[in-house]
């Protein structure tokens, strides 16, 4: 039986930091071989129902991409730049710990990279995020180094794999649709909004493909050029928290607020930074011919319907932006080792081929591509039962 749109989740837990009143949030949507996957975010005002979608999210995500697990995600409603964040973000998962000891395999999401993940986990004796699953394998030991060495392997731009993975499947998603629009490459225009590890990692593979980064949005504003951005010198410009130095931006690159990035005249845009970025008072700015979503839950399902009357598909995030969720079981499960080259070319087979059935849906019978999207999920023949034993190597 497939995962439903109303499914109700199997968990929802909140929690209340005794040091800074803070509130966070874990909601487990469904397990499957007894483990669930999904990032924990921290940002201002996280909400239940916001971590309730994302799980359900990301039960979608490793239901389209057969992934042998069910989905869950944490939230935290805290600013990750307060000083204070590292502290509230140890006593969550310390509150959370006996779901990511036998549950709960995390990982990075909106204002908690990865690195400071796999810190708290190592202080707390966990030794790494997917620890839930790699505890589960034949020889634990041998399987978190394993990972350890994918995480960190390094590719060129001086960046890692395991940083630029989730980036490098939107990338893959927006050059089928380019495809799919009959543009080459280097004909194809992008905005982004959010150069964090998603959009950043996007960003980067679209330029070494040839397509014109024509505006990127970070907390700043929005900044523009129509002949293409220089993104690797944005890049090496950003902060910790995907914002960039504007005295490090070139003089020719107009400053403008960061609503605008919506409203750039591109072939694509990709929402990239926070969930509810596209709503009905936005969506008819959006001057794209198709929108990308590399963030969770971006668009609203208004916004998306009044994009679809106008002829503008939405390629969904548990498409568009499940590439690092995937290719981290690929990864746990032994299907990809060390060798970069395996895991780009696997993710974009996967990902171009689903964004062409997304595609010739929507091309052929106007069904928008989310719809087709869940008939993935829906129509996966057989779901393990939550009390599967999964074997990892």
């Amino acid at each position: 039986m497939g995962l439903q749109h109303a499914a109700e989740p199997l968990l929802r837990l909140t929690w209340t930091d005794r040091v800074t009143g803070a509130h966070g949030y874990l909601v487990v949507h469904n397990l499957v071989s007894g483990l669930a996957t999904g990032g924990t975010r921290m940002r201002p005002g996280c909400t239940l129902a916001e971590v309730e979608d994302l799980a359900r999210g990301m039960a979608a995500k490793t239901a389209t991409f057969d992934l042998p697990v069910g989905g869950a995600k944490g939230g935290i409603d805290f600013d990750p730049k307060d000083p204070r964040a590292r502290g509230v973000l140890t006593r969550f998962y310390e509150a959370t710990r006996p779901w990511l000891d036998a549950h709960w395999v995390t990982a990075e999401d909106l204002g908690v990279p990865q690195h400071l993940v796999d810190e708290v986990f190592a202080e707390l004796g966990l030794g790494q995020s997917y620890h839930a699953a790699i505890r589960r394998s034949a020889n634990p030991e041998r399987t978190l180094r394993r990972v350890r060495a994918g995480l960190s392997t390094p590719v060129p731009g001086g960046l890692l794999l395991g940083d630029v993975i989730g980036g490098y499947g939107v990338a893959q998603a927006c050059l089928g649709v380019a495809s799919a629009l009959a543009r080459r490459p280097e004909d194809t225009t992008v905005a982004l909004q959010g150069i964090g590890t998603m959009g950043g990692g996007a960003a980067w593979y679209l330029h070494e493909a040839g397509v014109r980064v024509v505006a990127v949005a970070d907390a700043a504003g929005t900044l523009h050029d129509p002949d293409g951005l220089d993104v690797p010198v944005l890049l090496a410009a950003r902060d910790a928290y995907g914002e960039i130095d504007r005295t490090r931006v070139p003089e020719r690159v107009r400053r403008l607020p960061r609503s605008s990035v919506v409203a750039t005249e591109a072939d694509i845009l990709v929402p990239a930074a926070v969930s509810y970025a596209l709503t009905p008072d936005n969506s008819y700015d959006v001057k794209a011919a198709a929108v990308v979503e590399a963030a969770n839950a971006a668009t609203t399902p208004e916004a998306e319907a009044m994009l679809a009357a106008r002829g503008v598909p939405v390629i969904p995030d548990f498409v568009a932006n499940a590439g690092a969720a995937a290719w981290a079981w690929w990864l746990l499960l032994g299907e990809l080792g060390t060798d970069p080259t395996d895991s780009f070319a696997k993710l974009r087979t996967e990902m171009r081929a689903k964004v062409a059935l997304l595609l010739s849906a929507w091309n052929a019978d106007g069904v928008p591509p989310r719809r087709t999207a869940w008939e993935f999920v829906t129509a996966r023949d057989a779901i393990p039962s939550p009390d599967q034993v999964l074997t990892i190597p």
